[in-house]
């Protein structure tokens, strides 16, 4: 078991000693104040809860709010407030308070689903398919399912029916027992006129539903637009029979009443809709329809002005996927003379639809505006498809008589490259290959450039540039001192050579190089930059502000001087200073700078951050999707999201812009293993060690790949090879201990991993040795091997802790409360160490495990672990109340953790609520997880039932 391991016990497993890197997952999102929250607002939550269940969305919105005047913070309230306005239709109210939840740090597997429909609704369907917080990794399959078929609406919503298909078709993989994943492709087939496979999936959802009313009306739905009229009506009355509130078959049986001319029935169906569904406007459009036929020109205006005004109110941009609403409001402004309302509904509908007679109403529109051109436009694209419409042939006629005939001439251009040897052409040549991203085969354009003529100053200057960038410092000097000899008045060739030199080390030479650069140019800003850089390598931070704050006081959008400000912010241990600087240079930046992104994605991911350090780096990934950095920095971003996926794909792309560089191979494959690509992984050290034979570090990891990959002979072969050539290294035999532990060959792994630690003692070797000792005579072995490194190093916290955990998984608790006590000395921020000493604590029945937790929650308040810790100590000590408050917000954050869900279904049974503990119970015992409290939970849901 590696040393991060939570020990276990048979009654709650929930030490979470984790790694660093877990840890930086976790997120940081303040002082944790609902886990203190008022019993008032708990008392709220519970009956918003009851009124919820019961469909009284209004009281139990009014509940939730009433919690949040309380406390804004509490969590289980944002997300019930979130789903209740959701299905009280105020999808932006819904989204705002689901968006707090999800920053609070509720488990996105929750929050995903509401989250999208309230995106749909509001016609936000690219970020739905775009955004990071919409990806499939990590999710549970049943929450995969859904979210397939919301990206399958996304998609057809913005026309990418082959894409709406395709995630209907994932998540039929996931599961093809249910309905929904078979309806969901009705309204796609119907959209593409492919009626036989809309009848085929609509059969396939009533097989497997015969009663769903849903099922029926999409039935319905292909029939309609078939022409069978008659099987259309009895699909529709067989829906409304099932479900008489189905508003979609209401509304599609009362048009076609209408277009049979059978009035009173449509009349019937529209005074049903206005009971049920009273701000449909559909019905308006309906009740208008049926006052112009009855001659009621005044009825029908009313109707119309019903109509715009339910429509009206709401955002464009919430409905521009939907093309009913716009053509019909498109249609009742136009019923209304309301030309230039009209039109702004038709442009939206025509974008989506661009073939129907919309078109006729926006030429005439656009006639009346004397806007012929657009009006011909129009006409023109519609003609193509609709070819014998004599209405629209006269509208064209009319257009082109008023305008007159013109052509449209579009002439291209084109640059031809000139093949002869002048070094001018190879620079230009060399630039454009690396604009284009062939940076490789541009430095070599340029280096012949400039060995032809020593004065293309241009191709030198970019070579300094390429060569600094790949760490090639020396030839970038060489280059740099050629070039002041050539120009010694030109300040930016000093500035450059000042660049060089501090690159290659030569500190004093380059701030000499750059105070020459300003005295030739006091202007110039790139020097004064410089060395304010060298100035916060030396710890001269007040120097280097204010020469920073001079540069900024003169050019106040200097993203240099911003990002300069930053790494000096970041000095002297000043967060919030040190975002707002990147925040504000990556503002201010270029279509093509990737710089202050990078080091925003990266500020976040050091701070615990993922979601933010994601969107950034995709920001930056589309300014420069091509480069190695970027890739690197997007793939990071990935695995600190659980994109595993996303991961694998960025890095593939990385390792073919790598080419052969062993230093980028090699932290290619370390991302690689981290997405769990073994065989990419694999591949790039392959092309690592291709350049560079024995990398050291490319050797030992791919002993570690062919671990990996079950092939110990080809690992124990390479890591013979290290020991040859580095028989003083621990390294080798390091490996060889790992290859025998692969093969079961527990001897032979301790001699290896003593000779390790005998040549280098380090707390790694140490830790191989510890880890295999563990499993013998109870671990005593190990512990003692500690115990005897911890005393020659007592501040070793990595040994420390591995020692602590050892005691608890053994089950003395008393030393291992003991060495928690010591590690939390080391590091008392420790927010893991908090926790396990915390449950040491509970095994012993110390009264303090109480105030452990909550130390431990105050250092990691968004740990759903050390919140679960806390409120079954809570619970443990009669404080049920807040007991349960923190249990449901760890559930939240963590819905996949077995134990969670026992602990909290343990405080609903003892809070009377019954039901829900079931609920949670049996979603415990069906995850498919081993959990230590299983027994207890099996026996604890045979009481309830």
């Amino acid at each position: 078991m590696p040393e991060n391991t939570p020990p276990r016990s048979p009654r709650h497993a929930k030490f979470c000693a984790l790694t660093l890197t877990l840890a930086t997952l976790l997120g940081v999102f303040g002082p944790h104040q609902s886990l203190a929250a008022d019993a008032k607002a708990s008392k709220y939550y519970e009956d918003a809860l009851t009124r919820y269940d019961k469909k009284d969305l209004d009281g139990a919105i009014i509940q939730l709010k009433n919690a949040l005047q309380i406390d804004k913070n509490m969590l289980s309230v944002q997300m019930l407030l979130g789903k209740a306005l959701l299905q009280n239709g105020d999808v932006v109210a819904a989204e705002v308070a689901l968006t707090e939840a999800l920053r609070l740090g509720v488990n996105r597997a929750e929050v995903v689903i509401p989250l999208g429909q309230a995106y749909l609704a509001q016609g936000k369907q690219k970020l739905i398919l775009g955004q990071p917080q919409f990806s499939l990794a990590g999710l549970p399959a049943a929450v995969q399912r859904e979210l397939l078929l919301l990206r399958s609406a996304a998609s057809a919503d913005l026309g990418d029916l082959r894409g709406a298909l395709k995630a209907i078709d994932e998540a039929r993989a996931i599961d093809s027992t249910l309905p929904s994943v078979w309806l969901a492709e009705v309204p796609i087939r119907i959209r593409a006129r492919q009626f036989r496979e809309a009848t085929e999936a609509a059969q396939r959802a009533l097989a497997l539903a015969p009663d769903s009313a849903e099922a029926w009306y999409q039935k319905g739905s292909i029939l309609h637009v078939s022409g069978d009229l008659a099987a259309t009506l009895a699909a529709y009355d067989k829906a409304l029979t099932l479900e008489a509130g189905h508003v979609e078959a209401r509304v599609a049986r009362a048009g076609l009443y209408l277009d049979l001319g059978r009035q009173p029935e449509a009349a019937s169906d529209v005074g049903e809709l206005k009971r049920i569904a009273p701000k449909e406007p559909r019905a308006a459009y309906l009740r208008a329809l049926l006052a112009e036929r009855d001659n009621k020109p005044e009825l029908a205006r009313s109707a119309l002005k019903d109509l715009v005004g339910l429509i009206d109110p709401v955002p464009i941009d919430f409905i521009r996927y939907r093309p009913q609403l716009l053509m019909l409001n498109g249609l009742a402004h136009f019923g209304l003379n309301e030309r230039e309302k009209a039109k702004q509904y038709l442009e939206a509908f025509q974008k989506t639809q661009g073939n129907s007679a919309a078109s006729k109403l926006l030429a005439q529109i656009y006639l009346g505006e004397s806007n012929v051109d657009r009006a011909i436009e129009v006409l023109e694209t519609y003609l193509k498809a609709q070819p014998a419409d004599g209405q629209a042939m006269t509208l064209l006629g009319s257009a082109l008589l008023s305008k007159g005939h013109h052509a449209r001439a579009a002439s291209l251009m084109q640059q031809a490259l000139k093949t002869n040897d002048a070094p001018e052409f190879r620079t230009v040549l060399g630039l454009s290959l690396i604009r284009s991203g062939q940076s490789g085969n541009g430095v070599v354009e340029l280096e012949a450039a400039y060995k032809k003529d020593p004065h293309q100053t241009q191709a030198a200057t970019v070579l300094i540039r390429l060569y600094l960038r790949s760490g090639q410092a020396s030839k970038a000097a060489l280059i740099g001192e050629n070039l002041v000899k050539q120009q010694p008045s030109n300040a930016s060739f000093f500035n450059l050579l000042g660049m060089a030199r501090g690159e290659s080390g030569y500190l004093a030479g380059a701030r000499s190089a750059f105070e020459q650069a300003i005295k030739l140019d006091d202007r110039l800003v790139s020097p004064k930059i410089n060395l304010a850089r060298l100035e916060i390598a030396s710890k001269s931070y007040d120097a280097a502000a204010a020469r920073l704050a001079a540069i900024l006081k003169i050019d106040e959008k200097n993203t240099e001087a911003m990002y300069e400000m930053a790494s000096l912010s970041d000095r002297r241990d000043q967060a919030a200073e040190t975002q707002r600087w990147l925040e504000k240079a990556n503002d201010l930046s270029g279509p093509k700078e990737t710089r202050w992104g990078l080091a925003l994605s990266d500020f976040h991911l050091r701070n615990g951050r993922p979601s933010p350090a994601l969107e950034v780096a995709k920001q930056v990934s589309a300014k420069a999707p091509d480069d190695l950095s970027v890739l690197m920095a997007y793939a990071k971003a990935q695995l600190a999201s659980s994109d595993s996926i996303g991961a694998k794909a960025s890095l593939t792309s990385a390792t073919r812009v790598a080419d052969y560089n062993p230093v980028s191979q090699l932290q290619i494959a370390v991302l690689q293993l981290a997405a769990n690509n073994v065989a990419g992984a694999a591949y790039s050290l392959e092309k690592a060690l291709s350049g560079q034979p024995d990398y050291l570090p490319a050797m030992a990891l791919m002993t570690e790949v062919e671990l990996r990959q079950a092939e110990p002979a080809k690992a124990e072969k390479r890591a013979r090879d290290i020991v040859a050539k580095n028989p003083k290294r621990a390294i080798g035999y390091s490996l060889l201990g790992d290859v025998a532990i692969a093969r079961g060959q527990t001897p032979a792994a301790l001699d290896a991993y003593r000779r390790a630690h005998q040549l280098e003692p380090s707390t790694d070797t140490l830790l191989r040795l510890f880890r295999t000792l563990a499993a013998q005579d109870g671990g005593k072995p190990a512990q003692l091997l500690a115990e005897q490194w911890m005393k020659i190093h007592p501040k070793d916290a990595l040994t420390q802790r591995a020692m602590a955990d050892g005691y608890a998984r053994t089950g003395n608790f008393i030393m291992a409360k003991t060495a928690y006590e010591g590690l939390i000395k080391m590091s008392p921020d420790d927010s893991p160490a908090l926790n396990n000493l915390a449950n040491v604590m509970l095994r012993l029945k110390d009264p303090e495990a109480v105030k452990t937790s909550e130390q431990a929650v105050a250092k990691n308040p968004g740990n759903p672990n050390a919140i679960d810790t806390l409120g079954w100590a809570l619970s443990q000590s009669g404080q049920n109340d807040r007991a349960l408050q923190l249990l449901r917000d760890a559930r939240l954050r963590d819905p996949g953790n077995p134990e969670i869900r026992y602990h909290l279904a343990v405080v609903l049974a003892q809070t009377d609520r019954k039901t829900e503990a079931r609920e949670e119970l049996e979603a415990a015992l069906k995850s498919g997880q081993v959990f230590e409290s299983s027994a207890d939970a099996g026996a604890l849901l045979k009481s309830l039932k």
